[in-house]
C-alpha cells in the first residue's frame, strides 16, 4: 500500500472517529481533557520523530510541535489551577490514546524516508483532524471564556503547523 494511500485510510479513520466522539456534547471539563491530551500526544510522536529522523527539517519541525504544544498545554494547566477545576477523561481522549499507541508502534518499525514520511503523513492528517474537532465542536461548545480564548489561540497555531506538515510531506516526495 503507498504511503498516499496509507494516509488516506488514516485520515478517513480519524475523520469518522475523532469528529463521532466530539459531536456527543462534551462539558468544558472534558473539552480541556481532550485537548491537553491531544497535545500531549503529539509532543510524544515529535519526541519520537526527534529520536529517530536524521533528516533536518523533520527534526526543525518536530522541536517546533514540542514547543508550541508544550506552551499551550503549560497555558491549560495555568487555566485549571487558576479556576480550581479538574479536567475530565473521557471517550474521546481515551480512544485518542488508544489510536496514538498503535500509531507510535507503527512509527518506531520504520527508518530513513520510510520514517520521515509516515511521520510528516500523520502529522497532517492529526492537525487537519484536531483542527476540525476544536473549531467545529470544541470551540462552539466551550462556556468558560478563558477556554474558548486558549482553544482560538491554540487552533490559530495548529493551522500553522498543519501547513508546515502539508509543506513537509511535499518536500520529502510523500504523496507520491
Amino acid at each position: 500500500m503507498s504511503i498516499k494511500t496509507k494516509l488516506a485510510v488514516a485520515m478517513l479513520a480519524a475523520a469518522v472517529s475523532l469528529p463521532a466522539f466530539a459531536a456527543d456534547k462534551m462539558n468544558d471539563l472534558e473539552i480541556a481533557h481532550t485537548a491537553y491530551t491531544a497535545g500531549s500526544l503529539d509532543i510524544r510522536y515529535a519526541h519520537l520523530a526527534l529520536a529517530l529522523s536524521e533528516n533536518a527539517e523533520v527534526q526543525k519541525f518536530a522541536q517546533t510541535m514540542i514547543r508550541d504544544h508544550s506552551a499551550v498545554n503549560d497555558s491549560a494547566v495555568a487555566l485549571i489551577t487558576k479556576l480550581q477545576v479538574t479536567p475530565q477523561d473521557n471517550d474521546l481522549s481515551r480512544a485518542l490514546v488508544a489510536g496514538a499507541e498503535k500509531k507510535r508502534a507503527e512509527l518506531r518499525g520504520l527508518e530513513g524516508k520510510a520514517f520521515d514520511c509516515a511521520y510528516a503523513t500523520n502529522e497532517l492528517g492529526y492537525h487537519e483532524v484536531v483542527n476540525q474537532t476544536v473549531e467545529g465542536s470544541f470551540i462552539p461548545n466551550t462556556t468558560v471564556p478563558e477556554l474558548k480564548t486558549l482553544l482560538s489561540g491554540a487552533l490559530a497555531t495548529f493551522k500553522v503547523h498543519a501547513g508546515h506538515a502539508r509543506h513537509m510531506v511535499a518536500s520529502l516526495g510523500c504523496a507520491s
